[in-house]
């Protein structure tokens, strides 16, 4: 059993700062994370002790009001907006350095990333049938998500698809490609359903 449960009542996010006990398990949250150079968190962020975050070659960016829960992991080249949650278990790994972004993960404000949602911004080069998968690099594409958006649980996000603001993803689907504006989208691979916003009229 992990020592932060005694600290963060047990909660599946991380808490509010309600007691002596919660402000130590955010307090440690945040330094764990800080430890990493090219590490950025707004103070108003709430990042758990048991989260993974590490910007390896890139940069982390994570806005006000922003939770990060237990066991989420981040790594690489991200930026997270205001007013955005990424729940447990969620893996998110960009690319790229601070210099150049080329497999960055841009998430904006008010997002909401459910429980195990997948989002990876590189794939392996696989040309050359002569050399190993592992010898032949990792090619980049940066991953974008506008505001207001709801992943759903259990999503996967391929490298180099942008879901447009006021969107909302459904439960178990595999993205491929790029999802409009205030659309809600599902299946494997995901497809539009429906807009949420009606279309502005045509004179």
């Amino acid at each position: 059993m992990s020592f932060w449960i005694w600290l963060d009542s047990g909660l599946s996010t991380p808490p509010t700062r309600k007691n002596l006990r919660e402000r130590l398990s955010l307090w440690w949250g945040r330094r764990l994370a800080l430890r990493h150079n090219h590490v950025q968190i707004d103070p108003t962020a709430r990042i758990s002790a048991e989260s993974r975050i590490n910007p390896r070659h890139g940069a982390i960016r994570i806005g006000a009001h922003t939770s990060i829960a237990p066991h989420a992991i981040l790594q690489g080249n991200i930026t997270l907006g205001d007013h955005c949650s990424v729940q447990a278990f969620s893996m998110l790994v960009g690319y790229g350095t601070p210099e150049n972004p080329t497999g960055q993960i841009q998430i904006g404000n008010h997002v909401r990333i459910a429980p195990h949602v997948m989002m990876i911004a590189g794939n392996h080069v696989f040309d050359d049938v002569d050399r190993p998968i592992t010898e032949q690099g990792v090619r980049h594409d940066p991953i974008t998500i506008e505001d207001d958006v709801w992943i759903a649980g259990r999503v996967t996000l391929t490298a180099g698809v942008t879901i447009g603001r006021g969107s909302v993803i459904a439960a178990g689907a595999v993205v491929t490609r790029d999802i409009p504006p205030w659309s809600v989208a599902a299946g494997v691979p995901a497809r539009v359903l429906r807009q949420r916003k009606a279309e502005p009229a045509t004179s």
